[in-house]
């Protein structure tokens, strides 16, 4: 026996639920398809991997060489594209020129760790 009490409950429930469920998708939507920045970033992909657990996504890290002999600087970016991926695969040891977007506020790190998703790649020397 249900009271009408118990109806408006579950539906209002179910409501909050799917506003709920509606607003993450249409932020997650909002902040992978408008990017904060873009720009351009070159030197040798020192590391380049696909990981998760669920949600695969490939990875990697930029050694950025600005002069000889000095530390290099570590940039770390997501491919989401795999397209991008074989082609920065095929470009390892080379010096290339990233083109990358940044996302800020993905509320998941399913789509990738880094806010800077590589969109193209292409072989400087």
């Amino acid at each position: 026996m249900t009271t009408p009490f118990g109806r408006s409950l579950v539906a209002s429930l179910l409501v909050i639920l799917f506003l709920a469920v509606a607003l993450t998708a249409g932020w997650t939507w909002l902040t992978l398809n408008y990017d904060y920045s873009d720009g351009e970033r070159a030197g040798y992909v020192q590391k380049f991997s696909r990981k998760g657990w669920v949600c695969k996504t490939w990875e990697g890290e930029l050694a950025l060489v600005n002069l000889p002999g000095a530390m290099p600087e570590i940039f770390h970016f997501t491919v989401r594209d795999d397209a991008v991926a074989r082609r920065i695969q095929g470009a390892i040891g080379k010096r290339v020129a990233l083109t990358y977007e940044q996302h800020i506020g993905v509320p998941t790190s399913c789509f990738g760790d880094t806010q800077y998703f590589v969109v193209d790649v292409r072989v400087v020397d």
